[in-house]
């Protein structure tokens, strides 16, 4: 069994526990940013092929002790690079260096490019990718020193999994994939009742939404790393994907998306077609005072504008407190998830949230206010 890490975002990692768990994948422990867990080619493949909060699989090739760089090529050049890495094959790699004696990172990247050169007995190429394209034929290699103890991982995944292929266009602030399908997680919604998101923008919670309801895979469409590696078996991806496309998906719930630009809607349908699920969602365009929710209870995840990044001069005071009035007499007993970067605009609105889960949106610090709308 190998030793796998999921990486997450920091402040996340409970709810990627969770999500791990109900996909059998037994989480081990929790790291800031991540989740250690062990598998096989098979756990990878399901991994990657499911995982909707994570960003991506790693697999830790090997761990030890490195203070000098003739050890760290030595003891890198005894790794089995041959399972992962075709001759020829351009390599891609990232090191950071912590209170270590290699606290040069080009350094470090120079001895493993030549421990890797030394193993599969040719030149290996170490270069920067040109563009996400050039990325997917790389093999990218993590290489972390701290206290002088080396661990060396190889990426399994290739572009990061919030790309799912689906959201080529997108309205102001758009929000990641892998972060929409967490707070819809993190909210609780049980995939049976009605979601409303009155601030959609490009559609990402309710297509996220709507994949989750209807137990659609993300990774069904894109290509990963593993499927380069001279290991890589089909056959079994072959399985996995049957496993998946046999599945009797769930019957949706009223989902509804509504946003008041006009040109928002407009991308959230597109992407919303691409993703397979334009038929499941109701999309409008309308103001926030304009939503007409369903009168059985139900649950309310949204995204709203929160200054720092679409509306930087305007306050949006006024805002949050119309929001929170339309909530109270269109969406009584609703539960509620609401992401905002600023404490003092989501209490504008009205609510006692629970604001303990807190993790970052595009390098902006993010919380998200859950509650029941009295």
């Amino acid at each position: 069994m190998d030793e796998l890490f999921a990486v997450v975002t920091p402040g996340l990692e409970s709810v990627a526990w969770n999500e791990m768990q109900e996909l059998g994948l037994n989480p081990l422990t929790k790291e800031s940013g991540g989740v250690l867990f062990q598998g096989d080619l098979k756990t990878i493949y399901w991994a990657n092929l499911n995982l909707r909060t994570v960003s991506r699989i790693l697999i830790r090739l090997g761990h030890f002790h490195a203070s000098a760089f003739s050890e760290l090529r030595k003891k890198a050049g005894r790794l089995p690079w041959e399972n992962f890495i075709n001759p020829g094959q351009p390599i891609s790699l990232r090191a950071t260096c912590h209170k270590s004696r290699l606290y040069h990172s080009d350094g470090v990247i120079e001895r493993v490019v030549g421990a890797i050169s030394d193993r599969l007995g040719s030149f290996s190429n170490h270069q920067k990718p040109k563009d996400i394209e050039d990325a997917n034929l790389h093999q990218l290699i993590v290489v972390r020193l701290s206290n002088d103890e080396c661990t060396i991982s190889i990426d399994t995944s290739g572009d990061l999994l919030h790309r799912r292929g689906y959201r080529l266009a997108t309205a102001k602030a758009p929000l990641r994939e892998t972060l929409a399908a967490s707070i819809i997680l993190a909210s609780g919604w049980n995939k049976n009742q009605p979601l409303l998101d009155p601030f959609c923008g490009s559609g990402t919670i309710p297509i996220e939404a709507s994949l989750l309801a209807l137990g659609l895979s993300p990774g069904q469409k894109r290509q990963f790393a593993f499927m380069l590696w001279p290991n890589y078996d089909k056959s079994l991806w072959d399985n996995l994907l049957n496993v998946i496309q046999s599945t009797h998906p769930h019957e949706l719930p009223l989902i509804q998306a509504s946003d008041r630009d006009a040109g928002a809607i407009e991308m959230a349908r597109a992407n919303a077609k691409r993703a397979g699920v334009s038929d499941f969602i109701e999309f409008e365009c309308r103001a926030i005072s304009a939503i007409s929710p369903p009168p059985d209870p139900g649950f309310l995840i949204t995204n709203p504008p929160y200054g720092l990044r679409v509306n930087s001069n305007k306050d949006l005071r006024n805002l949050y407190a119309q929001f929170g009035n339309v909530m109270r007499s269109h969406c009584k007993n609703w539960n509620t998830a609401i992401l905002c970067s600023d404490p003092k605009l989501l209490a504008q609105i009205g609510l006692k949230l629970d604001t303990t889960l807190r993790f970052t949106n595009g390098g902006i610090s993010v919380i998200l206010g859950k509650g029941i709308v009295p």
